[in-house]
């Protein structure tokens, strides 16, 4: 039966666990997830500054690792490692087989950016807003879905590239290509949309993301094992993890993950179908084994997401620590220095106490602690700005209160994200594959 491989949960994740996988499992794809909303934008600005650049950061370390093993059990893999960038990744791909003496052919999807169909008129999921009212868009990108995949893996290509897809869709494009399923017929790709759901984030689902000290333990953490399917015909899948490895997979993990970024179990949209997990059975077979059946689903929805990055400004942070029996006093008067100072200079200055009420902004107990680092932060228009926050949390050093030590500042453009909707039909006649092989075969587009 196919088996499916989750080498990456997010784009700066750990590289041992894919080489664990690749190398232990007889695997028929390994597919690493690396791109999110934000992500996307990021690499956007960098190729608009180097033409060569948007894709992956870590994409030739991972592929330095795992072509080797590639080329000696021939699974295939599946990434949107390309970002902004595919071409680029290939390409780089490419001269990396060539360096290490390797036969490799890449396939190209592109056709996720989107900026220039944009409506200026359509409407901001995340708000009343307008496309128009962004100024400055940095990037618009849709989420393919898994018809844009199926032609590359048509291609027989070692390795497929792409930009913005579906997460999911990574994973369901090769059970739908191994088991020449029908992308209409919904019931079987709802359930692959489940198996694709609980692989995206790789070791979340083995224990990274449920760990809890005292409550949720997780053995072997440091040496987390990543997560592989193994699917029928049918769409049922046995979810494990690679022998050996620390972490954990049960009903607990997996359920977690199953309801993970969900906000309704019944109607779960994406590119391929709208998906129906509210009657997925999941039933544990073996210590870290669990089967997953059950998953349905209904008609696709008739437009694409699209996620829009624009420049928000510039974030400014600065930050200083005060420790000792008084570090709770003297940090709330330095808060109260930096907000006389700044106030009427900043709009929606934010200042926390970090170890005191930084995330829930009130204090729990009676207890004060002993160590208190005090970040300043705010969304600023201008850089100029945006340099004064940290200017003035520097200067508490010797303007007082007594103590202050390992101060920092930052300065950084923000990439904000919102998204909105286009047309199928917009988006799909953008998309194409493209095959690039090593330097002894000639390039084509198909």
């Amino acid at each position: 039966m196919l088996k499916i491989g989750s080498g990456a949960g997010f784009s700066g994740d750990r590289l041992e666990p894919a080489i664990d996988l690749a190398r232990n499992v007889d695997l028929n794809y390994l597919i690493l997830e690396c791109l999110a909303e934000r992500t996307i934008a990021i690499a956007q600005k960098e190729k608009k500054n180097d033409p060569n650049k948007g894709y992956d950061p870590l994409l030739g370390e991972r592929m330095y690792s795992l072509l080797p093993i590639l080329d000696e059990k021939r699974f295939r893999i599946i990434s949107n490692m390309g970002a902004a960038n595919p071409v680029g990744a290939a390409n780089k791909i490419i001269d990396i087989a060539n360096e290490l003496n390797i036969s490799c052919t890449v396939a190209v999807v592109i056709g996720d950016d989107v900026l220039q169909v944009l409506n200026d008129e359509d409407n901001i999921l995340e708000n009343s807003n307008k496309v128009k009212d962004y100024k400055t868009i940095i990037s618009a990108n849709a989420y393919l879905g898994v018809e844009a995949l199926l032609p590359a893996l048509k291609t027989e290509a070692d390795i497929i590239i792409t930009g913005r897809v579906a997460d999911p869709s990574l994973f369901l494009a090769p059970i739908i290509h191994y088991y020449g399923w029908s992308i209409d017929d919904y019931e079987k790709i709802g359930q692959g949309t489940v198996i694709g759901h609980l692989l995206e984030c790789a070791g979340q689902i083995t224990g990274g993301y449920y760990a809890d000290v005292g409550k949720k333990e997780v053995p072997n953490l440091e040496d987390l094992g990543f997560p592989y399917a193994i699917v029928d015909k049918n769409g049922s899948a046995i979810i494990n993890k690679t022998a050996n490895s620390g972490g954990i997979l049960n009903l607990q993990t997996v359920k977690e993950q199953l309801l993970y970024e969900v906000h309704d179990p019944s109607q779960y949209l994406t590119p391929d179908v709208t998906a129906d997990f509210s009657n997925v059975v999941l039933t544990e077979i073996a210590p870290n084994q669990v089967k997953v059946t059950g998953g349905t689903g209904y008609k696709k929805p008739s437009h694409y997401k699209v996620s829009i990055g624009y420049n928000a400004g510039y974030l400014s942070e600065g930050e200083i620590s005060y420790a000792g029996s008084s570090a709770v006093e003297r940090g709330r008067l330095a808060e109260n220095i930096l907000k006389r100072r700044l106030s009427s200079k900043i709009a929606d200055l934010r200042i926390d106490l970090i170890g005191l009420s930084s995330i829930h902004r009130t204090s729990f107990g009676d207890s004060y602690p002993y160590e208190i680092r005090l970040r300043a932060a705010a969304l600023c228009k201008n850089e100029e700005d945006a340099r004064r926050i940290g200017n003035e949390v520097e200067a508490l050093y010797t303007n007082g209160p007594y103590g202050g030590g390992g101060a920092r500042k930052r300065v950084s453009e923000c990439i904000g994200v919102v998204s909105t909707f286009l047309p199928r039909e917009l988006v799909d006649k953008q998309v194409k594959v493209e095959v690039y092989r090593d330097e002894k075969q000639q390039n084509k587009i198909i």
